[in-house]
């Protein structure tokens, strides 16, 4: 760690977060658009008290049985994701037999190797998605996150993309493929269009998210399907904002004035 986080902080896990950020800026591999990024989603997850919410938890178990249904699922990973939860991006990709593929809005060919290593040392197998192997476009994205690999993200029936771009989710979508997100903002672009929007925090959400696909393996097909089905993404974003505006109603409440 470049800073040593007491572990009595009030705050040492939003800290620490803080740090794996700044060291993984400083190894090339988290943009610096991508430190400002963490601190727009920290405020929306004070608004959301830190934890995971319900809103969030239907998401995540849509997620689950979306990811377990799917032929050809693609996990796409950006410098903060493989900073973040590497090893959990490596747990999931086994799990669901899912192919990994790096994609990027500032990118440079060092910029995948480094994001490849980091992945690589945390378990994940084969990476995609790194120089002219991302050789297919996405209609619709002239910047250079609309580069994919033709045997990921190209092909891929279902993306899981935490930390996305509404751009490149919209175009997946048109696509005809299902787009998973992972926004800390309700009033993201991503989240409105993705078929699913988990809000909450990649850090917890990951962790969850794999949890729930081990006790999800066990169910059958239609059962899957089911609850899949039942999901609304609208649904899950408005109880979002009604959680959001009741707490800030809560916090606005002034009984006594010194």
């Amino acid at each position: 760690m470049v800073f040593k986080i007491p572990k009595s902080h009030p705050r040492a896990e939003s800290l620490k977060t803080r740090e794996k950020l700044i060291e993984g800026h400083n190894k090339g591999c988290v943009a610096t658009a991508g430190l400002i990024a963490q601190g727009r989603g920290e405020a929306f997850d004070y608004i959301l008290g830190e934890k995971t919410n319900d809103f969030a938890l239907s998401s995540i178990k849509a997620s689950a049985a979306a990811l377990l249904l799917a032929e050809n699922p693609v996990i796409s990973v950006n410098g903060n994701v493989a900073i973040l939860v590497p090893e959990e991006i490596a747990k999931l990709s086994k799990l669901i037999n899912a192919k990994i593929e790096i994609n990027l809005f500032y990118r440079t060919n060092k910029r995948e190797k480094v994001i490849e290593k980091v992945l690589k040392n945390h378990g994940a197998g084969e990476v995609l998605g790194i120089g002219r192997e991302a050789s297919c476009y996405l209609k619709g994205i002239d910047h250079l996150r609309g580069r994919v690999s033709p045997k990921g993200i190209y092909n891929a029936d279902i993306v899981f993309v935490p930390l996305e771009d509404g751009d490149r989710t919209k175009a997946l979508r048109d696509m005809g493929k299902k787009v998973i997100v992972v926004d800390l903002s309700p009033f993201s672009r991503s989240a409105k269009t993705a078929t699913i929007a988990i809000v909450d925090n990649i850090t917890r959400a990951m962790p969850a998210l794999i949890k729930e696909i081990k006790i999800m393996k066990k169910l059958d097909k239609k059962k899957l399907e089911m609850i899949h089905s039942k999901y609304n993404n609208k649904k899950a974003l408005s109880d979002s904002f009604k959680f959001m505006k009741n707490r800030l109603g809560e916090m606005a409440k002034v009984e006594k004035y010194e």
